[in-house]
């Protein structure tokens, strides 16, 4: 029996029946159509790219390379835990991207660049969240976004071994 008809979704891991590989575990696509691979793409028509707009693979590029880091789809939305804490969810339009952020500076975040940056919806801001038009950031700004919001799910330990800090 494979952890697929065992009712377990969207697992990584599967395990062979019989032949020679009885009982070791295989590694697979999840069913939710993953996508991983160093590809930056720039949002718009196909084979056209627009400068300074981002699309969801470009955020996708970094945050599968983050320790602890994985993606899921949850009802539709692509969003990237560690563990369980999302850190990162995007709208179904891929058009913004929410993120982990304190609660202390998203006031002060949203107004000083309120063209970027929106508050979360009411239901979300007792979290550490904020959201962002991926249309308004460029690749740095958007690296800068998606380390920060990782950094704030990990322990410290793990940061400092990714990012070289003391």
């Amino acid at each position: 029996m494979t952890l697929a008809s065992s009712g377990r979704r969207h697992s990584s891991v599967a395990i062979s029946p019989g032949g020679s590989g009885a009982g070791t575990a295989t590694t697979r696509r999840p069913s939710w159509g993953y996508v991983a691979g160093p590809t930056f793409v720039k949002a718009g028509a196909p084979g056209a790219t627009t400068p300074g707009v981002l699309a969801i693979d470009g955020v996708r590029e970094l945050a599968v390379t983050l320790p602890r880091s994985y993606e899921a789809l949850v009802r539709d939305r692509v969003k990237f835990r560690v563990g369980r804490i999302v850190y990162l969810a995007f709208s179904r339009d891929e058009e913004l991207m929410g993120f982990a952020f304190p609660k202390q500076e998203r006031e002060a975040l949203v107004t000083s660049e309120p063209e970027k940056f929106l508050m979360p919806k009411p239901s979300d801001q007792r979290y550490n969240w904020v959201v962002v038009r991926l249309a308004a950031i460029d690749e740095d700004e958007m690296h800068e976004l998606v380390i920060d919001a990782w950094r704030m799910v990990v322990p410290k330990r793990v940061a400092a071994a990714r990012l070289g800090d003391p």
